[in-house]
């Protein structure tokens, strides 16, 4: 799993934000390399998706590069949210750009520069940061701007499915600290690695553990609430049949896969997660 490399190996000092960028270019790698990932778009195929393919995904990669070294360089200067946002909005329009007008990566540009940014302050002081620092920052430098952000109007499909279903938004979501990541997305991957899992059954066996408890509202723009449900049920049937440890996971990830295939859902909420818990990986903020 290229996501258990570290950028310039392995150091005990706190990242640059030339580091904690690079890293979070190969966390968006990794994610696009997981195969199987029920509905979502591979290497090895577009999942639900008509109008984008792996190398789509690769020209928004490339595109966003340089996004992800300047707002961890805003976030150690302490930048403020408004300045965050102004980079994110600029970096959107480049990956549009590169795409032809296809969003690939806006969830992550959202989710991965916040914690971009909270990891280039985190590290600000020159010491060795933990997850629970990145999330400290985040909540201390940009909590309350993130609340306010939650009271506007959505106006993107996520966050008016979001509101539509009753479902904590992304935004909200980060306003919060990010709990699924932090709570949930972590500690599956801990367990996974003290388990033994190693590269795509751990990033698979994190994947299901996302899709069964987040307020994915790509699912619901896609699919309704009837969709959200349909595939927490099947990540909760993955995990009843032993995770992603068993001889079969992946036969049965690939099944899960088609079937969000044939009912066009696409879980790009948890794809967002998994890129977000490879980047910590990535940067050693996490084991």
């Amino acid at each position: 799993m290229n996501a258990q490399r570290s950028p310039d190996g392995v150091r005990a000092d706190a990242p640059s934000a030339a580091w904690i960028g690079r890293a979070a270019t190969l966390a968006l790698y990794d994610e696009l390399a997981l195969a199987p990932k029920p509905g979502l778009v591979s290497l090895v195929d577009s999942g639900s998706h008509h109008d984008m393919n792996a190398q789509t995904f690769v020209r928004s990669i490339v595109a966003l590069r340089g996004y992800f070294v300047r707002i961890a360089a805003l976030g150690a200067a302490h930048a403020s949210f408004g300045e965050l946002e102004r980079c994110g909005q600029e970096a959107e329009a480049r990956m549009l750009a590169a795409t032809g007008g296809v969003n690939t990566h806006r969830g992550a540009i959202f989710a991965l520069g916040l914690l971009c940014a909270a990891a280039g302050a985190a590290s600000a002081n020159g010491a060795r940061v933990r997850a629970r620092d990145i999330r400290a920052a985040l909540l201390q430098r940009w909590g309350d701007a993130l609340a306010e952000r939650c009271d506007r109007r959505p106006s993107l499909p996520g966050g008016l499915a979001a509101r539509r279903c009753g479902l904590r938004s992304a935004s909200r979501e980060a306003a919060l600290g990010m709990p699924v990541l932090f709570e949930t997305v972590l500690p599956a991957w801990g367990h996974a690695r003290a388990s033994g899992l190693t590269g795509e059954r751990l990033m698979l066996q994190v994947f299901f553990a996302t899709l069964r408890v987040l307020d994915d509202s790509n699912l619901a723009h896609r699919g309704g609430l009837a969709g959200l449900h349909h595939a927490r049920a099947q990540a909760q049937r993955f995990f009843e049949l032993g995770g992603a440890a068993r001889d079969e996971a992946i036969e049965h990830a690939w099944a899960v896969h088609r079937g969000f295939v044939a009912r066009g859902l696409s879980p790009g909420g948890c794809a967002d997660m998994l890129a977000a818990a490879c980047f910590l990986h990535g940067i050693g903020a996490i084991a």
